[in-house]
């Protein structure tokens, strides 16, 4: 905050409260916010209703509760007083924010990821080893879908999804956060939405999932399967140019790399290959306690990767009305060098129709 000439932080829903906190503000209309002040103490304004789910933490923040009769914004405005800067949660309601601006007319307003962002996004320790479980749960998953022993063929893409979330809740999700079903030519759409499409023998089925764990700590991983027989020709030349592009990044995904050179590496190698306007979205995002976060991998991000940086690398295929294919690690930037926390197979394994 010093460094950004930021006076105060106000955080309402989203990951930033807990990721400081503790606790995490339900998403209602009755206002939860942090008021941190770069010099004084921190305060947790809460609904009255909301506070026995607070996890009291004096050495944090003081608590104060308002009534249902109170003005919680006037509250809020009263904490940040005269301070000239003020930085908000990006996921703050709007109705909350346009209140303070009118009685706060000479505060200055920034985004409160500019504060949170660089902070959240390198991962110590014990948020490695979160990741790290995350990425087993689904790697398990993963495995099982490549086994076959999720069936395919016959099932809508509906059906697998339910299935796949329910798998990984078995392995340790507290819930699911997306199950993305592809088959054939709807795995030309990045964010294909699972649908009555049934799979059928002979072609590609691309999955997307993942999930929060407990500790609030997100996995996410995409596998391509093909259903019976050998990959088409128009596939397998598509899918050996995907894995070169996606492994390689990973390879190029060191400290001190610019985020986009990591993007640019996937991006040449996929041009290279002749399907360069068919890669029509970023290598990657980081991953947290949010499953799209800081440090983004595309072009025009600068920032060099840094030691407990987190972040997919998925670059991705897309040859509309027809077919696609996408391969996604979770890869963590180390001192000895890009370790890839998801470890099942990137082939295009072939599962029995």
């Amino acid at each position: 905050m010093t460094e950004l000439g930021v006076d105060v932080l106000l955080l309402s829903v989203g990951a930033d409260l807990p990721y400081l906190t503790g606790y995490e503000a339900m998403p209602l209309e009755r206002l939860t916010m942090l008021v941190l002040p770069r010099d004084g103490d921190a305060t947790l304004v809460v609904p009255r209703l909301e506070a026995p789910r607070v996890q009291e933490r004096p050495e944090v923040f003081s608590l104060l509760a308002w009534d249902e009769t109170d003005d919680p914004v006037g509250l809020v405005a009263k904490l940040v007083g005269s301070a000239g800067v003020a930085a908000i949660g990006d996921t703050t309601w709007a109705r909350f924010l346009v209140d303070l601006v009118a009685l706060l007319p000479s505060t200055e307003w920034r985004k409160g990821s500019e504060v949170t962002g660089p902070i959240r996004a390198r991962k110590d320790a014990a948020e490695i080893v979160a990741l790290r479980r995350a990425s087993a749960a689904a790697d398990r998953v993963a495995t099982q879908l490549q086994s076959g022993e999720i069936p395919l063929v016959g099932r809508t893409e509906h059906e697998v999804s339910l299935d796949l979330g329910r798998r990984l809740v078995a392995e340790g999700h507290a819930k699911v956060n997306f199950a993305i079903v592809a088959a054939g030519e709807n795995a030309a759409s990045p964010h294909h939405e699972p649908g009555a499409r049934v799979i059928r023998a002979g072609e590609v089925v691309l999955c997307d999932f993942g999930g929060t764990m407990p500790d609030g700590y997100c996995s996410d991983i995409t596998r391509c399967v093909w259903t019976g027989g050998d990959p088409s020709s128009e596939m397998r030349d598509l899918y050996t140019v995907l894995q070169d592009a996606q492994a390689q990044a990973v390879d190029a995904a060191v400290v001190g790399t610019p985020c986009e050179d990591v993007d640019g590496v996937a991006r040449r190698l996929i041009t290279e290959g002749g399907y360069g306007p068919q890669f029509i979205h970023r290598t990657g995002h980081g991953i947290g306690l949010e499953a799209h976060e800081d440090p983004y991998l595309v072009g025009g991000n600068c920032e060099r990767l840094a030691p407990g940086h987190a972040f997919s690398i998925e670059p991705g295929i897309y040859l509309a009305g027809r077919t696609g294919a996408r391969i996604e690690d979770i890869v963590v930037a180390t001192e000895a060098g890009p370790e890839s926390l998801n470890q099942v197979t990137h082939d295009l394994v072939v599962v029995d129709a």
